[in-house]
């Protein structure tokens, strides 16, 4: 019972929160990245070692779509907004997206909450996946 009224809870939150946060551009910083993909027999490799990286990532709302400003700037726009999962260790908000050369791909921001909410930013194309350590903007 107790279980059902905390879930009731949640979702009343995510609603309020969701009504507030619509519209909005949410600005990151990164700290570094890796890289995962899978090999020519579909197996996934090893992530690639850690590259400190100081760069600009938005979510705009408004716009939907996703910018991460890297040398190559890497446009995605938001096709979906796929509904948020929680679990006793993660928060993730997922978006279905098209980069600017028309790939489709996942982009997931995830929040590690046994990790004093550590954010991390995934593009996944199925066979690539790249990870962003980010973290909020003021």
């Amino acid at each position: 019972m107790m279980t059902r009224i905390k879930q009731y809870i949640l979702v009343l939150f995510l609603i309020a929160g969701l009504q507030s946060a619509f519209g909005q551009t949410y600005k990151f910083k990164t700290s570094g990245f890796s890289v995962l993909e899978k090999n020519e027999k579909g197996k996934w490799g090893k992530w690639s070692d850690l590259s400190l990286v100081n760069i600009l990532v938005t979510l705009d709302t408004n716009k939907s779509r996703i910018v991460v400003y890297s040398q190559i700037i890497q446009l995605f726009e938001i096709v979906t907004y796929q509904p948020i999962e929680e679990n006793d260790s993660d928060i993730v908000y997922s978006f279905t997206c098209i980069d600017n050369e028309g790939l489709n791909c996942t982009v997931s921001i995830v929040t590690r909450k046994k990790q004093d909410n550590r954010k991390q930013l995934y593009i996944n194309y199925g066979n690539r996946i790249i990870n962003y350590n980010i973290f909020n903007m003021p």
